[in-house]
């Protein structure tokens, strides 16, 4: 026991290489969020464009979704981090992780709304026309209500999956958890800041997973 506890749990180690794992942890939760805003954000209004019907911007939508479904994450962040001083666009790690991470999920969060949209039945269209009601009244009052709670659940699960994501910046040196936690462990020569990351990982996924559940629950279900 005594072996384990200290090549995995040293506190001697975790009380010098904490603070840094834990600043990691921050920037890590700020990535996963700000992704999460970006990514749902951008594909909910692209998915609202698209039900506008508007040829070139439904291509241009469809591009954008097949090319940022199918690219690696780190390709992605790669090509963003480094590509764009080209175009005379510097970001900074963090920006160009949430930026890319952001894309990717709101690739995904177009299909998922759209498909939403799509699976509210046409009755709901055609009742609030006999009442008069203009396609965006029909579109926010009545569609989109139904539709986002059809597509939170799926929503829900995508973004856990591409916000774990947030590691990849690593190799843009972004100063995330994992990164600290791995630097610290080369100087320590030491597992237990990587045991840290782990269970600040833990922290900050499991409730996410709970509420994935939860809202699974809610979603709708045929009679």
């Amino acid at each position: 026991m005594k072996p384990l506890l200290d090549n995995f749990f040293n506190l001697q180690i975790l009380a010098q290489y904490g603070p840094s794992v834990l600043q990691g942890f921050w920037i890590t939760v700020a990535v996963a969020l700000l992704t999460i805003l970006f990514g749902v954000g951008v594909g909910l209004a692209l998915a609202i464009v698209r039900a506008m019907r508007i040829r070139a911007a439904d291509a241009a939508i469809t591009l954008f979704v097949d090319i940022f479904r199918t690219l690696p994450q780190l390709v992605v962040i790669v090509f963003i981090y480094f590509g764009l001083p080209y175009a005379d666009i510097q970001l900074s790690p963090f920006a160009a992780t949430v930026i890319s991470l952001g894309a990717v999920l709101a690739a995904f969060a177009t299909e998922i709304f759209w498909a939403a949209i799509q699976a509210v039945p046409q009755g709901q269209w055609d009742a609030a026309r006999s009442l008069g009601l203009g396609f965006f009244r029909i579109l926010f009052l009545v569609i989109l209500p139904q539709a986002v709670r059809i597509a939170v659940p799926l929503l829900t699960n995508r973004a856990i999956a591409i916000t774990k994501g947030t590691a990849l910046g690593t190799a843009v040196s972004l100063p995330e958890l994992l990164g600290r936690a791995q630097s610290a462990m080369a100087i320590a020569a030491n597992p237990s800041p990587l045991t840290l990351a782990a269970a600040l990982y833990l922290l900050f996924f499991v409730p996410l997973v709970v509420a994935s559940r939860w809202l699974e629950g809610l979603g709708p279900r045929s009679h």
